[in-house]
């Protein structure tokens, strides 16, 4: 059996979370918890696991993954009921390209370490990193809702869910934590909103999950 390597609001374990419901596959979670413990993605057995000391990571028999990107590509490949992206090259490149601009120039920037490093050592309020976060989330917002004007429907790339989904979906869902006025994305928020009148989108929700606390 899979096993994922996750934390409840990990928007990183919530794109596989997602992926590995929509494809049907049993799967074992293990929680890492992010802040107990000094962060258990830490600890000593966690990372003979994942030398990053991020989450998430899948164990698949003897494969040991890291980098969600990277584990939607290899679930798509290895388990293909319910593709993630398109055939067609061309089409192909355009979600990964747009996947891509969540993952890659929104996220990262607004990461768990990120934030505890803008506090400490660099002693920033709370106030501050909120503001923080949510200007990065407008810049990456701002050009998603202009590029969703050429390719969006009920869901990123017309009625098809793609890899896309998967990313902007958690994306949105820390945007609505964070007080981002959401009203200025209505392309956006109206993708989001589809994607979680679906199951495998709401099984993967962060508090559906037995460590969400």
């Amino acid at each position: 059996m899979l096993t994922l390597y996750g934390y409840w609001r990990s928007s990183a374990a919530y794109r596989v979370r997602i992926a590995l419901n929509l494809k049907g596959l049993d799967y074992h979670s293990e929680s890492v918890h992010l802040v107990k413990d000094g962060g258990q993605q830490h600890l000593e057995s966690y990372q003979s696991l994942n030398p990053a000391e991020l989450v998430p990571t899948l164990v698949d028999g003897e494969l040991v993954l890291n980098q969600s990107m990277a584990i939607l590509q290899y679930l798509d490949d290895v388990y293909p009921q319910y593709p993630l992206l398109p055939e067609d090259k061309i089409e192909k490149a355009k979600v990964t390209a747009c996947a891509l601009d969540i993952a890659c120039e929104m996220h990262p920037i607004n990461n768990l370490r990120v934030l505890q490093y803008l506090k400490s050592p660099l002693g920033h309020s709370q106030q501050e990193t909120e503001n923080w976060y949510r200007h990065w989330l407008k810049v990456g917002f701002d050009a998603l809702e202009k590029r969703l004007a050429s390719h969006g429907g009920k869901y990123c790339f017309a009625d098809q869910i793609t890899m896309a989904d998967l990313v902007l979906v958690p994306q949105v869902y820390n945007a609505i934590r964070y007080q981002l006025d959401m009203k200025a994305y209505p392309k956006i928020l109206g993708i989001y909103e589809n994607c979680l009148s679906l199951e495998a989108f709401f099984k993967a929700s962060p508090e559906q999950q037995e460590d969400a606390n």
